[in-house]
């Protein structure tokens, strides 16, 4: 919850996924709000990566400037030789985001630029739906 990217959603909570599939001419947009997941959540998920990653995840100081790759590696093996037989702790500046979704919108290029556009937009009673 370091890094650049966290800190610019703790100044402005608002944030807009795109999916793009050129292949099929399709995108799907989504924007909301954005907060911090639970510290329940983050742990939740950070017991389903790989071994390696949770090390890494531990080793690495967050968006800070290292010394040397060395730094890193020799991080990286004090790291597993203490937890070798241990569950790894998540680190405290390790986690998540989720964005609430106020707007969605699905894109289907067409021929002759005919593109099929929905948008979804939510409101207090619900969704409205717009083409």
């Amino acid at each position: 919850y370091e890094s650049r990217k966290s800190r610019e959603l703790y100044e402005n909570p608002f944030a807009s996924l795109l999916f793009y599939w050129p292949m099929v001419h399709r995108q799907v947009r989504i924007q909301g709000l954005v907060e911090k997941i639970s510290a329940e959540d983050s742990n939740q998920y950070f017991r389903t990566r790989p071994y390696e990653s949770q090390i890494s995840a531990c080793a690495s100081p967050q968006s800070h400037v290292i010394e040397s790759r060395q730094f890193l590696e020799r991080r990286f093996s004090e790291i597993r030789g203490k937890y070798k037989t241990k569950e790894i702790p998540r680190p405290a500046n390790w986690g998540g985001f989720r964005v609430t979704p106020m707007q969605m919108e699905f894109w289907q290029g067409r021929e002759h630029r005919l593109h099929d556009r929905i948008l979804y937009s939510r409101t207090d009673w619900g969704w409205e739906i717009d083409r």
